[in-house]
């Protein structure tokens, strides 16, 4: 079987079996398309470890970053330990292939006070009624409020939302679900947003039809996450001095509740992290913002 041919399968098991989400599954399928091309029109029992060791080189050679060689690696790895289980090869290629550790990186968090400047810019902005802008004050208070990802706000629906509770039920990877809360101001955010917002944007659908998603576009389908990301960066951008998006205002919201006082597991459970190690690198952060505050502030620092 040819590499493409074999990749396709392992790809549908991610999808079908595994049920990684779309965005995992393409991140895979274009690191999987990058190994064939590098090893050109071969069986995939033919793959051995000089021809993994020259797609590294050639990505080495590219200027590839070594986060995204790591990452690229480990889908490799992946692809070839499924296809030693499922018989296609009879032994495992990439088991001796070394890629460059990832280089540590602590995620860009806008300040409190940055935060609510931004927020209270956009509340001001709605104040009119204009219903996009309604919608992108919502949006932006429930990324921060809820530390949720892009692809867990895009998916929401209306029913999803308990206002009484204040908790957003969310599909997060893998299709986990969890339920995470957020405050009274998303809450006042959301519902100008389905009162004064929503209805308007829903009557632009060309079919004409009812739809359950929360957030819309401007012609009355779900919100992208493309939109969203043009929204963060737009207003958040100026804040952080660089390209953001959504994620920033989850970071933010993890460092600042840690900040706060918040037990390191709750802060897990709010984020949908199957392991604390990947919850931890916020402590580094709050250590991080820590020291440069002594850094500045003591006389003897």
């Amino acid at each position: 079987m040819e590499i493409l041919d074999a990749a396709a399968a392992y790809l549908r098991h991610l999808s079908e079996v595994r049920r990684l989400s779309p965005a995992t599954v393409r991140a895979y399928s274009s690191d999987l398309a990058g190994v064939a091309a590098a090893c050109g029109d071969i069986d995939v029992t033919d793959v051995d470890l000089e021809n993994l060791r020259e797609w590294l080189w050639q990505a080495v050679q590219r200027g590839d970053s070594r986060a995204t060689i790591a990452r690229r690696t480990a889908a490799v790895r992946g692809f070839f330990a499924w296809a030693t289980e499922t018989g296609l090869v009879a032994s495992d290629p990439s088991l001796r292939l070394v890629a460059p550790k990832r280089g540590r990186t602590l995620p860009k968090v806008a300040t409190v006070d940055a935060l609510s400047d931004v927020l209270e810019r956009m509340e001001a902005a709605a104040a009119d009624g204009d219903p996009l802008a309604l919608r992108d004050h919502a949006i932006l208070e429930l990324l921060y409020g809820a530390a949720v990802r892009v692809s867990e706000l895009c998916g929401l629906d209306v029913d999803d939302l308990d206002r009484d509770r204040r908790t957003a039920r969310v599909l997060g990877k893998g299709a986990k679900e969890r339920v995470v809360p957020f405050g009274l101001p998303a809450l006042g955010a959301v519902d100008a947003y389905l009162v004064r917002g929503r209805s308007t944007l829903a009557a632009r659908r060309p079919d004409g039809g009812a739809t359950s998603a929360l957030f819309l576009g401007a012609r009355g389908g779900r919100v992208g996450s493309r939109a969203v990301y043009e929204l963060v960066s737009r207003e958040l951008g100026p804040e952080l001095g660089a390209q953001v998006g959504p994620h920033a205002l989850r970071h933010s919201a993890a460092t600042h509740l840690l900040d706060g006082g918040a037990d390191l597991r709750a802060v897990q459970e709010i984020l949908g992290h199957a392991s604390l190690g990947t919850t931890q690198i916020y402590t580094h952060v709050s250590s991080e913002r820590l020291a440069a505050s002594y850094r500045l502030a003591h006389p003897r620092a």
